[in-house]
């Protein structure tokens, strides 16, 4: 389906939800952006998978990639308070390394891969550039990042600790990293926000995830179409 025929038919779609949650997904998809997107390696307890997901949503970051190497990616929805709903899920778990596959794809459509883990080579959160798009790696809360994920990553970030315990768990992580990260992105000139293809095909799929048997809407819809043109 062409660009133009996505905007009909978000059109079309839009007349079966209220003015009001439209306005509602104006407002969200203009503060969303692509430039920072998250990465979860092997994460398999819902409670933190789910709240990682609810971060994302709050700070604007709308993919989540998720790479499934021994474990599968739960979502507890108590925690996810149906954030899952309004973000682009990517999921690798057809290879026999799919850390190497992820972050192959990502460095394809421009990301740098920021590992978030000590390292000899590591920089302050509050140091990290924003002259490139960046791509955050989660690892599990029991044995981080994996040493593949570590050895293939551009570079690496630190969140200063000064208590007694070993690190923060992964959905306090998140929520540091992408908070003081989305922050400063918006404080700053960087072109960070969705352009208007990426603005139309997300407003097309809330607005179906709004509304009931979408599908068939579409299809009555595209049939109109096809007869009008013919």
């Amino acid at each position: 389906m062409n660009f133009e025929t996505k905007k009909e038919l978000l059109e079309y779609l839009l007349s079966f939800i209220t003015d009001s949650r439209y306005e509602l997904f104006k407002k969200v998809v203009s503060q969303r952006t692509r430039y920072i997107t998250v990465v979860l390696e092997d994460i398999y307890q819902p409670h933190n998978a789910s709240a990682v997901l609810r971060t994302c949503d709050l700070t604007g970051v709308q993919d989540v990639h998720i790479i499934e190497n021994q474990n599968t990616y739960e979502v507890n929805p108590e925690v996810a308070m149906g954030s899952s709903k309004w973000l682009n899920l990517v999921k690798y778990n057809g290879f026999e390394n799919n850390t190497e596959v992820a972050f192959n794809q990502l460095r394809q459509n421009g990301y740098r891969i920021i590992a978030t883990t000590p390292h000899k080579n590591d920089k302050c959160l509050e140091d990290i550039s924003l002259d490139k798009k960046m791509a955050f790696v989660f690892g599990t809360e029991m044995h981080g990042l994996s040493e593949n994920a570590i050895r293939l990553a551009d570079e690496y970030v630190r969140i200063p600790m000064v208590g007694f315990t070993e690190s923060y768990n992964i959905s306090v992580s998140a929520a540091l990293v992408l908070y003081t990260l989305t922050q400063k992105l918006r404080n700053s000139n960087v072109d960070w926000q969705l352009n208007e293809i990426e603005r139309v095909e997300i407003l097309l799929e809330w607005t179906k995830r709004s509304i009931n048997r979408p599908e068939l809407l579409e299809k009555q819809f595209l049939k109109k179409i096809k007869d009008v043109n013919f």
